[in-house]
């Protein structure tokens, strides 16, 4: 038996996420630790499917409500070792380098604010993660148009002088 499945994710337009595998129940609190230490106003919630002992799904934040988003996430995933994260007053490129300094962080599917969908392969044994569909379809070649509202918007946000 081998079925693919695609589950969309669930979470506010505003929302930032990072979807990646590891290997080990201390994830959680390591993530918590990365996260905290890179960018202190930072707003999250987390959660890890463990996929051995328990197979509990092992969550942390510091923001209850995105928490409470990666707990449904990850239930309705349900890919071992896998985990989400959601973030609030920050950006995945603020914290990406610390999470896979971890070293039990086996991979990142993706970092993003676009609507994402998670390919997941489920046999007799489980699930895991086949791959991500993050946002929309490519709409053209950039135009000089959009190469000027590209670095406008990087320098607006404080990315570039």
């Amino acid at each position: 038996m081998l079925e693919f499945i695609a589950v969309k994710i669930k979470k506010p337009d505003e929302v930032n996420m990072i979807l990646g595998q590891s290997h080990f129940i201390k994830t959680v609190e390591d993530i918590y630790e990365a996260l905290v230490s890179s960018v202190a106003s930072i707003k999250f919630g987390m959660a890890f499917v463990e996929s051995s002992g328990a197979c509990k799904i092992r969550s942390e934040g510091n923001d209850q409500e995105l928490k409470r988003i990666a707990e449904d996430n990850c239930s309705e995933i349900a890919a071992g070792h896998s985990f989400i994260i959601f973030i609030k007053d920050a950006f995945p490129i603020n914290v990406l380098n610390a999470i896979k300094d971890i070293p039990e962080v086996c991979t990142i599917y993706c970092a993003t604010a676009n609507p994402v969908e998670v390919i997941v392969a489920e046999t007799r044994m489980g699930r895991g993660i086949m791959g991500v569909i993050d946002g929309e379809k490519p709409k053209g070649l950039e135009s000089g148009k959009d190469i000027t509202w590209r670095r406008e918007f990087l320098r607006k946000i404080g990315y570039k002088l």
